[in-house]
Formats: structure tokens, C-alpha cells, sequence
């Protein structure tokens, strides 16, 4: 849990183009896989996920979580450039990627390093809901998200992860020691995975990708 003052979070490059508009329902296309990096490259990452090889395109949209004096010796490159995935992960190493199915191409979202790739070697979990948008309010047991003229409204719990720049750890949000309105604001975007239970939503990780500022 403490290693989140160790982190932070990275999208593949600098440059961000627009914002999101609105949430985004990957439901079925979107999983996440746990396993050891195979083979890497400036636009791609490949692990072994059990009796899985998968590949992943990685982008600007991709969001890496480093750390932080990596990050600070890739900045002090010459030129500063644009991270890249293979600058901060390599070969052998577990990790957790939650990534989109489309077209038979696996996009990956978020990349993070893990403590091992589990059982067997790793796995591909089942589909899960992703909701992506702009927050519209938020509360210590309650995020409500802009989405093209609606909004979703998704319970907050003391099991809910939130993670974003400068949280001191995987904070559980209500109930826990710091609140999700901590780091959590209206104007930021961000993204839930979240589960539907006849027709309530809970979140069960809120990842601030852009804050408000």
C-alpha cells in the first residue's frame, strides 16, 4: 500500500490531445492480465499470461505506473523525451495490464508492475465495467460522472481504491483513513472499474488519469 508514494502515473507521451468526452462502456472488451513481460518495444509489450502470449499496442493513451526516481532519471535524459514503456519495464518482470479488445488488437490502458505474474504463471481475468468521464460531483460515498448528457452515479466504499498522483497509498475511500474527496475532484477525469449489482454501481478503483487543475 505504501509504495503509492513511489508511484506515479505516466501517459506513454507528454502531449494530450483534447480530454474525455464522456464515459466510455468498455464492458465486454475490456479485461485485465497479469503475467511476466516476454518481449518489449517503443509501441508494443508482450507477456506471457499462463498459457497466453499476449501483445499490446501501447500509445498515448496508455498509462504506465512507475516510479518515481525512474521517472526523474528519464526526464534528466538529453532532450527530455517522451517516456516510453521499455524505459521503465523489461523482460521478466510481473505485471498487471488493463487493456481493450477491438479488432482483434489488444490496446492497452494501464500498465503496472505486480509482485509476481500468480498462479500458474498469470491469467486473463473476466471482462469487467469500465466507466471513463469527467467528475461531476463527489462525496465520501458517492462520484458522479458526466456522460454525453447524463450522468453515472457510482457508490463509493470503504473497499474502493483510489489511485492518483500524490496519495500516500491505495486509499480506501470511505471509511478508510483518507477520503476519495482527497484527491478525487469535480473537472477531473478519470477512470472506474466497477461492478452492477441490480442496477447499483459500486467502484471498486478510481484511477485519476487528468486533474483538474
Amino acid at each position: 500500500m505504501d509504495r503509492m508514494k513511489r508511484l506515479v502515473v505516466l501517459g506513454v507521451a507528454m502531449t494530450v490531445v483534447g480530454v474525455m468526452a464522456g464515459v466510455r462502456q468498455a464492458d465486454a472488451q475490456t479485461k485485465e492480465a497479469r503475467g511476466t513481460v516476454t518481449r518489449i518495444a517503443d509501441a508494443t509489450l508482450s507477456i506471457n499470461a499462463g498459457t497466453q502470449e499476449l501483445t499490446f499496442i501501447v500509445d498515448s493513451q496508455t498509462h504506465l505506473e512507475v516510479r518515481s526516481a525512474a521517472k526523474k532519471v528519464q526526464e534528466n535524459q538529453p532532450g527530455s523525451p517522451s517516456p516510453r514503456v521499455k524505459d521503465f519495464f523489461e523482460v521478466g518482470q510481473a505485471v498487471v495490464i488493463r487493456y481493450r479488445e477491438a479488432s482483434g488488437r489488444n490496446h492497452a490502458l494501464d500498465i503496472s508492475r505486480a509482485g509476481s505474474a500468480g498462479s500458474g504463471g498469470g491469467s486473463v481475468s473476466d471482462p469487467k465495467k469500465i466507466a471513463e468521464g469527467t467528475v461531476k460531483s463527489v462525496t465520501p460515498s458517492q462520484l458522479t460522472i458526466a456522460t454525453d448528457g447524463r450522468e453515472l452515479m457510482l457508490k463509493i466504499n470503504p473497499d474502493t481504491d483510489v489511485l492518483a498522483r500524490g496519495a500516500s497509498k491505495a486509499t480506501k475511500a470511505a471509511g478508510g483513513n483518507t477520503p476519495i474527496t482527497t484527491f478525487v475532484h469535480a473537472g477531473d477525469s478519470v477512470s472506474v472499474s466497477y461492478s452492477d449489482s441490480a442496477g447499483t454501481l459500486t467502484a471498486s478503483e478510481v484511477r485519476v488519469r487528468v486533474a483538474n487543475k
